[in-house]
């Protein structure tokens, strides 16, 4: 009984929060209605009411982008992070670790897929060989990879703990057997093109840009 009243209750309030539905009820051609579209059903409209319609029509959204790249680099680095920027997974780390270093700033971080890109900055590191794995620069000049990378970048943010397990053995031979893996096959895993073809792109890139001024504006 209890239940058989609150259906009721329900229905009546439905009825009275509904009034198009009792309209339609009453109404024996309500089959007949047809709906134009809104602005349509007015035969005059409030000043400046169609100017602002059309203002949100016709609006735009500028897709949001990130600066982080123009950002100014620390000057008293511990640690240089050399990147693939044009790597989406990549990205979610890196971007995690400059917001942490932005308490330390013991991060230098350079993207190696950037056309300013040096590698005799960058202690003789072409694009190639930065792009078979990671690599980072320690502030006396000497080249880590692999796990060894992450942990040491990851101990500069207060983050040391993270990778503290993969200096033992044989945790450090397994991590990095592993990240071998992913690092061999991060280009096909996001969706990206074979090495061989990006290199073949970049240098016909630096072929057009060496005979124009086309990359120079």
């Amino acid at each position: 009984m209890a239940m058989a009243l609150t259906r009721a209750s329900c229905c009546s309030l439905a009825r009275q929060r509904n009034p198009l539905r009792s309209i339609f009820m009453q109404n024996p051609h309500h089959q007949r209605i047809r709906f134009r579209h809104p602005l349509q059903s007015f035969k005059s409209y409030p000043a400046g009411f169609q100017h602002r319609v059309r203002a949100i029509h016709e609006a735009t959204v500028e897709p949001i982008t990130s600066n982080k790249q123009n950002e100014p680099q620390p000057q008293n680095w511990n640690i240089k992070m050399l990147y693939d920027g044009d790597c989406p997974l990549c990205m979610r780390e890196v971007n995690m670790l400059r917001e942490r270093n932005e308490s330390y700033g013991t991060i230098k971080f350079v993207d190696i897929s950037s056309d300013e890109y040096s590698p005799e900055e960058n202690q003789g590191l072409d694009y190639k060989t930065v792009m078979g794995r990671i690599h980072a620069i320690l502030s006396d000049g000497t080249v880590v990879t692999d796990v060894e990378a992450f942990r040491k970048l990851y101990e500069q943010v207060g983050l040391g703990w993270v990778y503290a397990v993969t200096k033992y053995e044989p945790i450090a031979t397994i991590a990095d057997a592993i990240y071998s893996v992913w690092a061999k096959y991060r280009l096909q895993v996001t969706g990206r093109p074979p090495l061989e073809e990006i290199l073949d792109t970049r240098k016909k890139k630096d072929e057009i840009c060496n005979n124009s001024n086309a990359c120079k504006m």
